[in-house]
């Protein structure tokens, strides 16, 4: 059995995760990868500029390194939930680029410090203020996979694109009539188990 390091192991899953994310915009043009598409205007550009967030606020003031990136959507009279969509003003190249220095700010954090050290996370409630860098990087691999879960979905919603990366698609492989039939037979087992309520 080979040894694996903890910390390398943490990092790799959260760089899958970042290209994951980030490879749901491919193909897509502006206004798709702006689109809101659930009723609470989740759209793919704004998980991507949130999760640079994230990862700036976690690898970067938890730990004493602030990354100095201005994030306006962050101040007190920013409007609520201004970290999950760009504005007209803010390009695809921008919201990319902003999270892309996010990755290298957090790779920064993660390779100078060891998995026990600890930092306070100011926006967490005060019992659980203090978390070592493990906990934190635990914390924002399921932040980003749990967004780019909700990026799958979006994609599909916008063009019919589906999988885990370009590479994998981690799906059955199977034409349209294949799904189309899948999706009925799923339809048809809800309806027969909602008769029952």
């Amino acid at each position: 059995m080979t040894v694996s390091d903890p910390k390398a192991d943490l990092h790799r899953y959260l760089q899958l995760a970042r290209e994951a994310l980030l490879w749901k915009l491919d193909s897509l043009s502006e206004y798709d990868v702006r689109r809101p598409m659930t009723p609470t205007g989740t759209n793919l550009l704004g998980l991507i500029k949130h999760v640079a967030s994230v990862e700036l606020a976690y690898f970067g003031d938890t730990f004493g390194r602030p990354s100095g990136e201005p994030l306006p959507w962050f101040e007190d009279d920013a409007e609520p939930n201004a970290d999950m969509w760009a504005t007209p003003d803010e390009s695809r190249e921008q919201i990319i680029g902003l999270y892309h220095r996010a990755w290298a700010h957090a790779d920064a954090t993660i390779d100078a410090l060891p998995l026990d050290t600890i930092g306070r996370v100011a926006w967490w409630p005060a019992e659980r203020r203090e978390a070592t860098l493990n906990r934190i990087m635990i914390h924002v691999i399921a932040e980003t996979n749990r967004h780019a879960g909700h990026a799958d979905i979006v994609r599909e919603l916008i063009d019919g694109t589906t999988g885990l990366r370009a590479d994998s698609s981690n799906l059955p492989s199977g034409d349209e009539t294949w799904w189309e039939t899948y999706r009925s037979r799923l339809e048809q087992a809800a309806q027969e188990a909602g008769k029952s309520e």
